[in-house]
């Protein structure tokens, strides 16, 4: 596959998720508040959900010996930058850290405890018992779309520190990368 062919598709699959993501939602309607309760209400730029954030990224790609994981490629400021991005559609931007006040609310109800406190399995079974459900599923597959931009975009985007990823997977990126002036929301618009 070609980098052109692969760009594609990954486009197409983003572009996917996020047409799925809209109609679940919109379907969804009121029943997020009866499937996740208060949560729907809470503050999604808390410091407590981006310490869940964090959590379920390193749980969802966790560092290994020989492969970076979340922490290393930088996922959680790479998400970050991502619900401050203004062309990215603001449902999508309050969706990433809304799913994280109802990870921790369904966590708090199974173990009396935040997400980011439990231990691998009770992480998985929470994490499981969240992908169940539709909107639950969307919020995962939104936050690997996203760990797996992290890892293999442009180091300029805040993700993938120095190649990391790309020198994992030994990919060789196209020329010129982006720098600080040439990130695409600098770029005239037409």
């Amino acid at each position: 596959m070609t980098r052109a062919t692969a760009s594609e598709s990954l486009a197409e699959l983003k572009q996917t998720l996020r047409s799925r993501r809209r109609f679940l939602l919109q379907a969804a309607g009121g029943s997020l508040a009866l499937l996740f309760g208060s949560a729907s209400r809470a503050n999604p730029h808390s410091p407590d959900a981006w310490q869940t954030l964090d959590a379920v990224l390193r749980h969802l790609f966790p560092s290994e010996p020989d492969a970076p994981g979340a922490t290393e490629i930088h996922a959680l400021a790479y998400l970050r930058r991502t619900t401050e991005d203004p062309f990215i559609d603001s449902d999508e931007r309050a969706f990433i850290p809304r799913g994280a006040g109802w990870l921790d609310e369904v966590a708090q109800k199974a173990h009396a405890r935040p997400f980011h406190t439990l231990n691998a399995a009770k992480r998985e079974s929470t994490l499981r018992f969240i992908a169940a459900r539709p909107v639950g599923e969307n919020w995962v597959s939104t936050l690997l779309v996203y760990v797996l931009e992290a890892l293999l975009s442009a180091p300029a985007y805040g993700g993938n520190p120095d190649g990391i990823g790309w020198r994992w997977l030994r990919h060789t990126p196209g020329f010129p990368l982006p720098d600080a002036d040439t990130l695409y929301w600098k770029l005239p618009r037409a």
